[in-house]
């Protein structure tokens, strides 16, 4: 294993949480920061229950589940961060609230902590504008959900030092991922293809093209993906797709990336996915990702 780590997680939603509980599992000591207090105690629930739940599952042992939580914390203070080794800010899609947050940071934490941004649309150059230090700043855009999938885009921006993008390749490989290099591009590589495919399969759903589970069948029996992008998008959360696609469609201005009329509908019902326990699915019980 990598050195231990004190690693900062800005954000307790979906991908906060999803990349505590990976930084965690790695053997690093985790802080969780969000200005709300009670977003922070259900992000550190969530992280506590996936990790139980992997232990029961036979996936993790239970000393390593034993030691994550034990240097697991949650708290309000930005100020808490500031013995932090690794910041990993995974704040809602907005560039200027993203390169303030950094600006603030700057007066917190060392210049050597590394300033890292789970955008998964947004410029990492403008992000890091935000900072006196951008050369610290490196895009990781962690696939959701974190925990499980292998893959992180590692994204430099035009002034981010090589030193500070090779320290951020080797921490991500030591989480157990695969980094992918990309480019400073809106979307990168992942959205950039996965979001306009699943805007498809729901103006396929809204056309009576076929239901949420032969959809969900022919694109996992046909095409090889691991799970269907209804059963991918109850993961992600509707909201969350929302925000990506516009966010991309703005960009882009491409009609493909614009979310379709039930995005907004679900959204409206509170049918988020798995989060609320109602999207395309209905689950038994409310849980991120599943727990």
């Amino acid at each position: 294993m990598t050195q231990a780590l004190n690693v900062g997680v800005l954000g307790a939603g979906t991908m906060g949480v999803g990349i505590a509980v990976t930084v965690a599992r790695a053997g690093h000591a985790v802080t969780v920061r969000d200005p709300d207090a009670e977003r922070v105690e259900h992000g550190v629930v969530q992280v506590r229950r996936f990790l139980d739940r992997s232990v029961e599952l036979g996936k993790l042992d239970a000393a390593v589940r034993d030691a994550a939580l034990a240097g697991l914390r949650g708290t309000t203070e930005l100020g808490d961060l500031a013995a932090c080794d690794v910041v990993i800010e995974a704040i809602f899609e907005d560039v200027e609230l993203k390169a303030r947050t950094f600006g603030e940071l700057d007066a917190i934490c060392p210049e050597t902590t590394l300033f890292h941004t789970n955008t998964s649309t947004l410029s990492v150059t403008a992000i890091a504008a935000g900072s006196r230090l951008p050369e610290r700043v490196v895009g990781t855009h962690y696939c959701n959900p974190a925990p499980l999938m292998k893959l992180v885009e590692v994204v430099k921006g035009r002034r981010t030092s090589e030193d500070a993008f090779a320290r951020t390749l080797a921490f991500v490989e030591g989480l157990g991922k695969t980094a992918v290099v990309t480019e400073d591009v809106p979307g990168f590589l992942v959205n950039l293809f996965l979001v306009p495919f699943e805007n498809d399969c729901i103006r396929a759903l809204e056309a009576g093209m076929g239901t949420v589970e032969s959809i969900d069948t022919a694109v996992r029996l046909a095409l090889g993906y691991p799970m269907g992008p209804f059963t991918l998008m109850d993961i992600v959360g509707m909201d969350v797709h929302k925000a990506v696609s516009m966010s991309l469609y703005r960009q882009l201005r491409k009609p493909r990336f614009a979310p379709p009329p039930l995005v907004d509908r679900m959204i409206s019902a509170g049918h988020l996915g798995r989060k609320t326990g109602q999207g395309f699915y209905t689950y038994e019980e409310a849980g991120l990702m599943g727990t």
